[in-house]
């Protein structure tokens, strides 16, 4: 969560004013940063906040974020019922528990994961998991358990477990920076390059070595929604290993691709039918098609997470083992979730991806056609379509605007476009994203393009480069 400090408040800053038709009085107003001295009906405090956040945008049309931001009003409905019931009390609220348990098996049947683990003394129970609040704490535990992993067969073998690292591309989402931040784990980049904006086999294999807790492949990557080769990956370090190297265990973040490529990709190999990934999250928030909130982590088997991570809680006189980094949440979130695996079936997620994929690959056919953008994803892995001004000599590619004017001026329109540049080796690269979600229907993908084309042919007409819209601002427009 964004930090907020006493202080950041604007000094002097003026009490909130309080419309006269909502109060009684001939006028009221009460302080921004304070707790007023007395409170207020519930309609008017209602009708106070709504008047506040009718200045935040249209969620709709945030082009930006993978979170869903559409729900049918069932499962609103189901949410709201559930607001009140704390997802930790297992023994209080069994039933929601129950539906959660669901939800792990579905997800660990939809990623090939195994019912049974063979075993010398006869056959174990395979996969195991949970929810989370989203794919940032999903990705914690994965990360933790690797690095625990690690540390048992470090201290098995006599040697030092003092420097562990972790293997990633540079374009991973900013939690397994935070993870290794946190846990004290080195982040071993591979930086992307022209031709390559994300992490393969032979990058990720030349980095590992004896302290290396794991290796993250990106199902998805926020950067430009592409797909990274697993299975090449996976091959890549069996091949470490067969020559004498150390046996290097993948964590998958599918905190999108997890509920699409299963649909649209299913030949695709990049779960458990790979032996060597020993863990899986997604967000079902994102393309799992539940509101923000509610993130799934799966492991391969019990070897897979250390025993000494879980914890036991009371539930119905027995006892459920859990393991997660946060504590009370609502319960809204998985029953939805659980909503919307019986609501859709396979079939109906199928519909629901391929929808989004086919507005995705619409988009970009007439963006490329468009004459000064030039594609960098085409929404053929994840629904996201990626572009920048046809030179990749600068951020205005010699247009004589920049990707950030017109993610400013779309959104005088109400589209929120990001415009960003790649991280490090790739600075110099920038580019605008959308992210295609359920809801946006191929005439509002329309409506986006007739915007795209009249402010590019608007900026493009001006005789000097435009001035930015909110000058004295960095201008980036991805924080997500």
């Amino acid at each position: 969560m964004a930090l907020h400090a006493r202080g950041d408040e604007p000094p002097a800053a003026p009490d909130l004013d309080i419309n006269p038709l909502y109060v009684r009085a001939d006028s009221h107003a009460v302080p921004r940063y304070r707790m007023a001295e007395q409170g207020m009906l519930p309609d008017t405090a209602l009708q106070v906040v709504r008047d506040e956040l009718i200045l935040d945008g249209n969620a709709r049309l945030n082009l930006a974020t993978f979170v869903t931001t559409w729900m049918e009003p069932q499962a609103e409905q189901l949410m709201a019922e559930c607001f009140s019931k704390n997802m930790i009390d297992k023994d209080e609220y069994p039933q929601t528990a129950e539906l959660e348990r669901r939800c792990v098996s579905i997800l660990a049947d939809l990623w090939h994961a195994p019912s049974m683990t063979p075993h010398p003394d006869g056959d174990e129970p395979g996969s195991t998991g949970c929810s989370t609040t989203g794919s940032s704490e999903a990705c914690m535990l994965g990360g933790m358990a690797l690095l625990w992993r690690w540390r048992a067969r470090r201290d098995a073998a006599g040697a030092s477990a003092a420097r562990p690292n972790l293997v990633m591309g540079a374009n991973v989402q900013v939690c397994w920076e935070k993870f290794c931040r946190y846990w004290q784990v080195e982040p071993r980049m591979v930086p992307m390059e022209p031709g390559r904006l994300h992490l393969t086999g032979p990058e990720a294999a030349a980095r590992c070595d004896e302290n290396t807790i794991g290796v993250v492949a990106v199902l998805g990557s926020t950067m430009d929604g592409s797909y990274e080769p697993v299975a090449q990956i996976s091959q890549e370090l069996d091949q470490l290993q067969a020559g004498g190297g150390p046996d290097i265990p993948i964590h998958v973040d599918g905190a999108s691709g997890g509920f699409v490529a299963p649909f649209l990709h299913p030949d695709l190999e990049w779960d458990f039918r790979l032996p060597r990934v020993a863990s899986i999250n997604a967000s079902g928030h994102k393309y799992g098609l539940v509101y923000p909130g509610v993130g799934w982590v799966i492991w391969r088997d019990a070897a897979a997470l250390p025993d000494d991570l879980v914890f036991k809680v009371n539930y119905l006189g027995g006892e459920m083992p859990t393991f997660a980094l946060n504590f009370s949440r609502p319960g809204g979130n998985v029953v939805a979730q659980y909503y919307n695996f019986l609501r859709l079936g396979f079939d109906g997620y199928r519909k629901v991806q391929q929808a989004c994929q086919d507005v995705a690959r619409h988009l970009a056919g007439k963006i490329a056609a468009m004459g000064p953008f030039e594609l960098l994803s085409d929404g053929t892995d994840l629904p996201v379509v990626t572009f920048r001004l046809r030179s990749p000599d600068s951020a205005s590619g010699g247009a004589g605007y920049s990707v950030f004017d017109l993610s400013e001026r779309l959104r005088q329109r109400g589209w929120l476009v990001p415009a960003y540049t790649f991280p490090e080796n790739l600075q110099d690269t920038a580019v605008l994203r959308l992210v295609v979600r359920n809801g946006l229907s191929m005439d509002l993908a329309d409506s986006l393009l007739a915007d795209l084309k009249t402010q590019a042919d608007a900026l493009a007409s001006q005789p000097a480069p435009p001035l930015p819209l909110l000058p004295g601002k960095p201008r980036s427009g991805f924080a997500h």
